[in-house]
């Protein structure tokens, strides 16, 4: 048989309709020679497909073979492959565009509009995306100004996510793409979740977008995505000062939506600190809606949001005063809700507004006061305990209740700690007694390694070289004090373990000074031993070593009380030392 024969001899074990495995491998590598060659022996082998249902010119699509796409359709100008779907309802021009082959995508569009297949442009794929979306989510923009031009019905139809090809262009920031669809009458704006154009302008903080849509289909600021938030309230929330502007210039109305949930912007702005959006809605619109549902206002959400800044900002502002004593749901002004979340620099702010009034009862006939005696845990913490020193200056006419609330919130303290006191004992006594050890060691052996050694003289044989010097003598004392007084924190601990609360409460308050008394000691022995050996030679070393060491246990301290000492600078003669026991 000759060659040619064997060429056009078909595959027995391939069945009827199905691809020749030639032909598939010919389109894969976009060998068009042997496609001509297979399609002049072997007539209708232009018609077979994949088990997928895709045609050679699908194949030839995937891989971009532009050529052999021009040379197939040149051979078969009766045959409807441009038309021909697979089994993900592609079309080649679909394939093309999804596979990112523009020019081989634009070369199929030229094709399908010469022959008048309108219905071939238009074709959606399994997931009701056609070219255009396909072509403007891959990026080919010139790709789809062309397909635009060629057929704009495409600009009709939305996926079955919902997505129009505006909406995926502004989502892209396409600006072209998007002036040209807007051209387009009753082209789609819609996007997935209830989203639509002015959504993804807003998205992307794109203004010019925004006024654009704003000119023409001015209804889209009023839409609720699913989410049932409007473009205006997405600008609130995400802060997007440039689009609310516009939006705000076009329609000041929109300044005064309240959405189905019923957040008005300024409640929406203030949940989450934006400052700059609250002045640019008060702008355009002054006395817009301040209130939740639940009575509470903008400012009452600043608080329970802890935004200082923002709490700080209407605080400020002479128009937003009547906010200050304003009441929710519950009889609770914004210094109720301050106190209850226990931060002492919103508390202090509030309590600076000359309109502030401390003596407010809400619906339960508590005072902000004590709105302290919910949390057991906030009460051992200094905030908590800054907020009641601030209340006791406020209203000094409550200081009886206030300090019988402090007295209570002491006992649930107490009581807590009763249920906790097993794990409060091993944790604190085995962190203790591990430092009280290492220090009782290291003591312990300095005192048998002395500096400066030991004398070899006759008749001073065994004796400390240095035992006639002050610096050594200190050492000594210090070294010896840090040792006992480090061996005495470790049997305290031992006693500790008894787990009884008032026995562990009592000790732990002694340990701590026992503790830092050893710690001072070993400290003290250190720098003149250091001193006792340097000081012959190296005299300003031997100082600076001192001063730093003796300096050391100092800066320790100062770090640990670090805030007690700024809250006492903060409050001044408001300070009680006496209010930080629980702590």
């Amino acid at each position: 048989m000759s060659s040619t024969d064997a060429a056009a001899s078909p595959n027995p074990s391939e069945k009827p309709g199905m691809m020749d495995r030639r032909l598939l491998e010919a389109a894969a590598s976009g060998h068009a020679v042997e496609m001509k060659h297979l399609a002049l022996h072997v007539p209708g082998i232009l018609h077979g497909t994949t088990p997928q249902g895709s045609t050679c010119l699908h194949i030839a699509s995937i891989h971009g073979h532009e050529a052999f796409c021009k040379d197939v359709l040149a051979l078969s100008h009766s045959l409807p492959l441009l038309s021909a779907v697979n089994a993900d309802s592609e079309t080649p021009l679909l394939t093309a565009v999804i596979s990112g082959h523009s020019l081989l995508a634009s070369f199929l569009l030229r094709c399908c509009s010469f022959q008048q297949l309108s219905e071939t442009i238009l074709k959606k794929d399994k997931h009701g995306c056609n070219a255009l979306h396909h072509g403007i989510r891959n990026g080919h923009r010139e790709l789809a100004l062309e397909l635009i031009e060629a057929e704009p019905a495409l600009s009709h139809d939305v996926n079955q996510y919902k997505e129009s090809p505006m909406f995926i262009a502004v989502m892209r920031d396409y600006v072209d793409v998007f002036e040209k669809l807007l051209e387009i009458p009753g082209s789609a704006h819609g996007g997935a979740r209830g989203y639509n154009a002015l959504h993804a302008a807003l998205r992307n903080g794109n203004s010019a977008i925004a006024r654009r849509i704003m000119e023409t289909r001015p209804q889209l600021a009023r839409e609720e995505n699913d989410s049932k938030s409007t473009p205006m309230q997405l600008a609130v929330v995400w802060g997007k000062i440039e689009v609310l502007r516009v939006l705000s210039e076009h329609d000041r109305s929109l300044g005064y939506v309240v959405s189905t949930t019923g957040a008005p912007l300024l409640s929406s702005a203030a949940f989450r600190g934006h400052i700059d959006v609250a002045q640019e809605i008060l702008k355009y619109c002054p006395d817009a809606a301040y209130c939740r549902p639940d009575g509470s206002t903008f400012l009452h959400q600043a608080v329970l949001a802890e935004q200082t800044e923002f709490v700080e900002f209407v605080l400020r502002s002479p128009q937003l005063a009547r906010l200050v004593n304003m009441r929710d749901s519950d009889g609770d002004t914004p210094l109720h809700l301050a106190v209850q979340q226990g931060n002492p620099k919103m508390v202090a702010a509030l309590l600076l507004h000359p309109h502030t009034d401390v003596t407010v009862l809400n619906k339960d006939g508590i005072d902000a006061s004590w709105k302290l005696s919910g949390d057991t845990d906030r009460a051992k913490t200094l905030n908590w305990n800054e907020v009641i020193m601030l209340m006791l200056k406020a209203d000094p006419q409550e200081t009886t209740s206030i300090l019988r609330l402090y007295k209570t919130m002491k006992n649930k303290v107490t009581q807590s700690s009763r249920k906790d006191v097993k794990s409060l004992t091993q944790t604190y006594t085995g962190n203790t007694s591990l430092v009280a050890i290492l220090i009782a060691t290291i003591t312990f052996a300095a005192a048998f390694t002395l500096p400066g050694g030991y004398s070899a003289d006759t008749g001073n044989e065994g004796l400390p070289i240095m035992a006639r010097k002050f610096a050594f003598q200190a050492f000594l004392i210090s070294d010896a004090l840090a040792m006992w007084s480090s061996l005495g924190v470790a049997f305290i601990c031992i006693i500790a373990r008894w787990e009884d609360l008032d026995s562990f409460l009592f000790y732990r308050s002694f340990t701590k000074k026992l503790m830092w008394f050893a710690y001072m000691a070993t400290t003290t022995a250190f720098a003149t031993g250091l001193y006792t050996v340097l000081a012959p030679r190296l005299l300003w070393l031997a100082i600076v070593i001192c001063v730093v060491t003796a300096l050391l246990p100092i800066l320790t301290k100062l770090l640990g009380e670090w805030p007690i000492l700024k809250m006492r600078f903060r409050l001044g003669q408001t300070f009680k030392h006496e209010l930080l026991d629980m702590i």
